[in-house]
């Protein structure tokens, strides 16, 4: 949907693929299913199986949904300082859910290894690991990024969107690519990842913070390897919000915070581009998904992050 705001502020016409519009609320549903589905096929996963996976929560809603319509058990790890929604909604769907301390990547302890070591020692149980399972790209460059081309009536000059596991960028990245190879990609990175400085400058560096949960990035993933980027922005919190507050305000979309971030990068790259430029991005998942932090004023003063109006 090509949305008003955003378009006003980068001087030409920016767009955001609905993906908070999927049955689990995110964008994570598309790598959910192709995860399974490239399992399925490779005979790993049989009926009665169990499906494990660390997440920040969106690729665990995904994965337990399509796992109840398939036949399988799920059990999600995640960190402990995820919104409470998320959390809940797992245990709705009949997850086993497994909290553990946020840690750096290189703990044993982190989720995504505590995962991998559950589904080690559960019987008929595979390891989805999004982050470095290549069917979470393939699963967006053969819907995603066609999609995209075909709602924008093959009138694309930009692509951009932050990367947690990088599967999104990656795919949709390589397939728009693929339609149109003059199609700009960018990376939109928040604040405490690295990605931005990677491809900046070559070198892993992260700077500041963020509390935007399933983005950011501070190593190199297989999704991630290949990735046709042609030019990035780091986004703080603060711009973000500011984009979550308007499309809330004044179009009626009620969305996360990695979807301002997204919005922000959008209307950096259609600025770059120029004023006739299309350029398209993803709204990843919903507000209401969040009503526990962004949208409740003392977490917001907690965080050091504005307070939307009508709520102070």
């Amino acid at each position: 949907m090509r949305l008003e705001g955003p378009s006003e502020a980068a001087g030409c016409a920016i767009f955001g693929k609905c993906e908070f519009a999927n049955p689990g609320g995110s964008v994570k549903d598309r790598a959910a299913l192709g995860i399974i589905r490239d399992a399925e096929a490779r005979g790993e996963l049989q009926l009665g199986g169990t499906v494990v996976e660390g997440t920040a929560g969106n690729t665990g809603i995904g994965i337990a949904l399509v796992a109840n319509a398939r036949g399988y058990k799920t059990v999600i790890v995640m960190p402990d300082n995820q919104s409470r929604e998320k959390m809940d909604t797992l245990r709705a769907l009949g997850a086993e859910l497994v909290l553990v301390s946020p840690t750096k990547f290189a703990d044993p302890n982190h989720f995504v290894h505590t995962s991998r070591r559950i589904a080690e020692e559960t019987e008929g149980a595979i390891w989805a690991n999004q982050f470095d399972n290549t069917a979470n790209r393939k699963a967006h460059l053969e819907t995603t990024a066609p999609e995209i081309f075909d709602q924008m009536d093959g009138k694309i000059d930009g692509f951009t969107c932050a990367a947690g596991t990088g599967g999104t960028i990656a795919g949709v990245g390589m397939g728009l690519k693929g339609l149109d190879e003059n199609v700009t990609i960018a990376l939109t990175d928040p604040h405490g990842a690295a990605l931005f400085s990677y491809y900046e400058n070559g070198e892993l560096q992260a700077e500041g913070n963020s509390v935007a949960e399933g983005i950011g990035q501070g190593r190199i993933t297989a999704n991630l390897e290949g990735a046709p980027i042609d030019t990035q922005f780091r986004i703080s919190d603060q711009e973000g919000m500011e984009w979550v507050a308007r499309l809330l305000r004044e179009e009626g979309l009620c969305l996360g915070l990695s979807s301002g971030i997204n919005i922000a990068g959008a209307v950096a790259l259609g600025r770059k581009l120029g004023p006739q430029a299309r350029v398209a991005t993803i709204l990843c998942d919903t507000g209401f998904r969040y009503l526990s932090t962004l949208y409740n004023p003392e977490w917001l003063r907690e965080k050091d992050l504005p307070v939307f109006d009508w709520l102070g």
